[in-house]
């Protein structure tokens, strides 16, 4: 429930009369309405089962804020009215916790479940794995069958929050497992979440759970966006984390999120409970909302079954999720099991396969990249998928037009989709699904009576933008799949438009990228800019940016001299970025901001690094043949000369940094690899602070990796460093080895 449903009228006549009382009758009537919104609240926020109307509870908290705002000594520090949020703060803190928030191993079938518990070996049956292994090892063999606790996945943002005297002093995200962010400030407006918990409570609580979006509110929120003229929200989960963790608690005090408790850090004894479902059922007592579906289970095969019926319910529940948890539900079991790495022995989560939903194909869309890829995009009706409303498709390549058609596992078992051999066509009926359940894609396109007559989808010949021929690159060897690796031309081909300085695609793309935090860094130029400058005509290549006049830039709509000034001095402050930076907004196909980099230590300076031939540059760490001859092409291309010329007429300077020196530990010559969300830098600036010591930051896993930097909501890279034996490291041991000490 929130404020909100008052009419003026109402609010009016309440105010005088709440304006009337005495300091003493506001006392009194305060200890009357504070208990009743708590009991109210928990109500509907967590048993679903309301006793008044919207309008009777908005009555009665406007009463308290009013009355407390008379008499402020009289508001407590729980009080209902602190709900409807406060003052924004000036930014995140660190929560660290005292007990670690652990990640949690993940099964796809009914096989990986009983491996869980008894591995077998194919041919003699014998044990040689799983929990019951480990319990034997132990001296805990167990005889009969096991007990489990199986839970919906809530596919949410991991949360702890901490209670004093049973009191809500405090609540965090879970981070990198070691220290998430504070998060206290948005967590309490969630309805949800007990701002005093039901006695008798321990002195020192520590509660698990997610945070999540109820679906029906999260599709309201976005109708109610896009009528204001606002973007919509792409899904569920990344908006409760972006609500979560906003410095305003506004937001989140108006937003339908949920808390879900699911575990506890501290606080509950064995003399409480001494297995999970006993303090699943001590959590509710105290006012905590648990998930719906949840049973203890006697044995393998029976949680095999819920976790196969909760994947039922799936679509019809009013939240997200994305798999099931089982657990070992003995407390004293799972102290023997113990954990591995950053996971518990004694759970796993099962992942179900992503939802799928039938749409029909409207047309396909070419769009052209900052490097003159060409990219199919799949333009389908509306249509629904977990949750998410999906009208386009990225096809990535020729191989998504041509083989619409796949295989994956359900049950436990290999499902083929779609008709083997026929490309997509216009018209068609297409099987989707969502990715991680993120990303759309096309799982298939489904056979129909009068399909063969449609026309197949095919590239054109031509750039769509700048009708330009386009051309095709050709697949590596290591990216080709198994029986088509001699097929002329391949699908995976890269087809790409050549004009790179004269394609109007490439050049706003290019433009948004040399504008960008991690290239020149022009504050100010943003997308709509960028548009703007290049249909007034006045910027046609990077260098224009350089010759741009006030006058001309405040012309444009929704401009003005200030807003040109700031601009022009960003521009001229960019001038001095150095060399890496500089190469790296050039957008040169395949030189990223590493290689960018190791070729301005490597050189010295642009003049070197223009006349290198492709022996030279291959001397260069990091870079091979295919990046040394894209560099040759281009510093050897009339236009790219000129262009650089112009520039530094124009007084860009290209300068040369010396390389940094490396504080603390030496990265120089480490591999890093960086995933999920790190409490306080984002992924790019811990990129950028590992590249400046001398490390390399890659994007996959193997065993050339040193380091694998695990955030939260780390997924298959950790799981595979954890195959490899690679060092798993937080933010914080990172930061203790960039020197931040």
């Amino acid at each position: 429930m929130s404020p909100g449903s008052l009419d003026a009228h109402d609010a009016a006549v309440a105010r005088e009369r709440w304006a009337s009382l005495s300091r003493a009758e506001a006392a009194a009537r305060v200890v009357a309405l504070v208990p009743e919104l708590r009991r109210h609240n928990h109500l509907y926020h967590v048993l679903g089962t309301p006793q008044v109307d919207d309008r009777a509870f908005d009555l009665m908290l406007a009463e308290l804020i009013a009355l407390e705002g008379r008499f402020p000594d009289l508001q407590v520090e729980d009080s209902p009215s602190t709900r409807v949020g406060g003052a924004p703060l000036d930014s995140l803190v660190a929560f660290p916790h005292r007990v670690p928030m652990l990640s949690l191993g993940n099964a796809f079938d009914a096989k990986d479940l009983r491996n869980f518990e008894t591995k077998r070996h194919e041919e003699s049956g014998r044990i040689t794995g799983g929990i019951r292994q480990f319990l034997a090892r132990a001296g805990t063999e167990i005889e009969g069958s096991i007990a489990y606790m199986v839970e919906p996945k809530l596919d949410g943002l991991a949360i702890e929050l901490v209670y004093e005297e049973g009191r809500l002093t405090g609540a965090g995200t879970r981070g990198d497992g070691q220290v998430g962010e504070e998060v206290t400030h948005t967590m309490r407006t969630v309805g949800s979440v007990p701002l005093r918990l039901r006695a008798p409570f321990p002195p020192y609580l520590s509660v698990r759970g997610e945070v999540l979006f109820a679906l029906a509110g999260f599709h309201e929120m976005n109708q109610r966006r896009e009528a204001e003229g606002e973007a919509p929200f792409k899904n569920p989960r990344n908006a409760a984390a972006g609500t979560v963790r906003q410095l305003d608690p506004g937001p989140a005090s108006r937003r339908p999120l949920i808390f879900f408790a699911h575990s506890a850090g501290e606080g509950i004894g064995l003399e409480v409970a001494s297995a999970h479902s006993m303090l699943l059922d001590e959590l509710r007592r105290m006012g905590f909302r648990v998930a719906e579906n949840t049973a203890r289970c006697e044995g393998i095969e029976a949680a095999i079954a819920h976790v196969a019926r909760i994947g039922e319910l799936r679509a019809a529940l009013p939240y997200e999720i994305d798999g099931a948890v089982v657990k070992v539900d003995d407390f004293g079991l799972q102290e023997v099991l113990g954990f591995v790495t950053r996971s518990p022995r004694w759970a796993t989560a099962y992942k179900y396969p992503a939802p799928r939903a039938r749409t029909r194909l409207l047309g396909v869309d070419f769009g052209v990249g900052r490097t003159g890829v060409v990219t199919p995009v799949a333009k389908v009706s509306p249509t629904e998928v977990g949750g998410v409303t999906v009208s386009s498709i990225t096809l990535h390549n020729e191989r998504h037009l041509a083989y619409p058609h796949g295989e994956y596992k359900e049950g436990g078992q290999k499902v083929s989709r779609g008709i083997p051999g026929a490309p997509l066509r216009v018209g068609d009926l297409l099987e989707i699904y969502r990715a991680g359940d993120v990303i759309p894609r096309v799982g298939a396109a489904l056979d129909e009576p009068g399909r063969g007559g449609r026309t197949p989808v095919a590239y054109s010949a031509h750039c769509p933008v700048c009708d330009t021929a386009l051309i095709r690159e050709a697949t590596p060897a290591a990216d080709k799949k198994k029986g088509d690796e001699h097929a002329d031309p391949h699908p995976n081909d890269t087809i790409r438009c050549p004009n790179q300085l004269g394609c109007r695609a490439q050049l706003e793309a290019g433009l948004r990228h040399f504008a960008s935090r991690l290239a020149m860094d022009i504050e100010g130029l943003g997308e709509k800019l960028v548009t703007q400058l290049v249909d007034a005509g006045l910027v046609t290549r990077f260098s224009d940016l350089y010759d741009l006049d006030v006058g001309a830039v405040a012309g444009l709509e929704r401009m003005a001299e200030k807003s040109a000034e700031n601009l022009l001095l960003a521009l001229e402050q960019s001038k001095a970025q150095p060399l890496a930076r500089a190469i790296h907004a050039l957008g040169i196909p395949l030189v990223g901001e590493a290689t960018a980099r190791d070729l301005a230590q490597h050189f010295g300076g642009l003049d070197a690094m223009m006349g290198a031939d492709v022996e030279g540059l291959c001397q260069v760490g990091g870079i091979g043949m295919e990046v040394a001859q894209r560099l040759v092409a281009f510093f050897g291309d009339p236009r790219a000369i000129e262009e650089l010329a112009r520039l530094r007429a124009l007084g860009v300077q290209f300068r040369c940094e010396e390389p940094t020196e490396v504080a603390g530990a030496d990265l120089v010559g480490k591999n890093f690899v960086l995933t999920g969300t790190l409490p306080t830098l984002t992924r790019s600036e811990a990129k950028a602070r590992v590249l400046a010591q001398g490390g390399k930051v890659v994007g996959s896993v193997s065993a050339k990796t040193d380091y694998l930097v695990a955030g939260e909501a780390a997924g298959s890279k950790l799981t595979r460093a954890q195959d490899l034996g690679i060092e798993i490291i937080d933010e914080a041991t990172l930061l203790a080895m960039l020197g931040d000490r």
